[in-house]
Parts: C-alpha cells; structure tokens; sequence
C-alpha cells in the first residue's frame, strides 16, 4: 500500500471519530470534531498530488478516493441534522444524488467501464466539505446556523449539477462506452 493510499485510508478510518466527537457532548467538542473533519479532508487533495508525483497511483487508491471522501462528509452532514445545524430535505437530495450515482458507478463498471472523477464532482465534493466545516463551527457557536444553510444550499446545487453531469454521459457508459473527464 502506498503513502497515498495510506492517507485515504487514514479519510476513511476518521469519519467515524469525526461523528463520535460531534455526538458526544463536552466542552469543545464541536470544535475537536470540524479540527479532525478538516485535517482528516486536507489529506484528499495530497493523496492524489503525492500519487501523481511519485507516479505510482493505485487502482485501490481511485477506488477508495471517493467512497472515503464521501463517507467522511456525509457523516459529518448528518450527525449536524441532530443539532439542527441543516435541515433534512438539504442532506437527503446530497446523499440521494450521491447513491444514483454511485449506482450508475457500478453498473458501469459491471460492463468494465471505470467512470473517472469528474471535474465537477470534484467541486461537489470540496462545496460539500466546505459547507461540512462550516457547519461544524456553526454547531460550535461560531455563527449563526444561517450561514451554513447557505453554504450547504449551494452544495446541494452543485451536487445536483454534478449528478445531471453524470446522468449526461449514463447513455454512453451503460452501453459500455468510456467516459473520458472533462
């Protein structure tokens, strides 16, 4: 296993702690829980610069990329439901756009097309992570739970516009043509 993948690992393993320091209760513990959700998101981007740079990225690494990713900010975005940080219908259309998508992953890839990441999902995810950390601090006290309303209203619209992105190129790849990112 590489460094690279190590860290994506490591995104993965600390979703878990990330929703068990926002769901228990102690002094600061909205603020310990945004510090690990951050650092442990900053590890997405140099796991990809340290695998291209080294030139030796990983078929397990692209795999868990963006399921680590995922599971990490949306288990963020929904242990802040229980504070009433997001409103439910805003963390539902995340994670329904998420699973068509993932579903339109793996019936890509039974007929052996890999979907590569696109450009706009990247965005997604960062808007989604971002919106993430911001109602981190909000839960915290920080500021007010309207603005983290409005930084995760503008994930969901990037989320949504990602997902027609992908639902664009469906055709092509269900009849088991490669989709090259934009």
């Amino acid at each position: 296993m590489t460094f690279a993948d190590r860290l994506t690992v490591t995104r993965a393993v600390s979703a878990p702690l990330v929703v068990l320091l926002f769901a228990l209760h102690f002094h600061g513990h909205d603020y310990w829980a945004t510090a690990v959700f951050c650092v442990a998101m900053s590890t997405d981007w140099f796991d990809g610069r340290i695998a291209r740079r080294s030139g030796r990225p990983s078929q397990f690494g692209s795999l868990l990329d963006p399921v680590a990713d995922k599971v990490l900010v949306l288990g963020a975005l929904v242990v802040l439901l229980d504070q009433r940080v997001f409103p439910a219908w805003m963390v539902a259309a995340i994670v329904g756009r998420e699973l068509l998508v993932n579903g339109l992953r793996l019936a890509a890839l039974e007929r052996g097309v890999v979907i590569a990441a696109r450009d706009l999902g990247k965005v997604k995810t960062w808007s989604q992570a971002v919106a993430a950390g911001v109602g981190g601090l909000a839960a915290a006290g920080t500021w007010n739970h309207s603005v983290s309303w409005w930084f995760l209203l503008l994930a969901v619209a990037l989320t949504w516009l990602s997902g027609l992105d992908y639902a664009r190129a469906a055709p092509g790849v269900l009849r088991g043509r490669a989709v090259a990112a934009p």
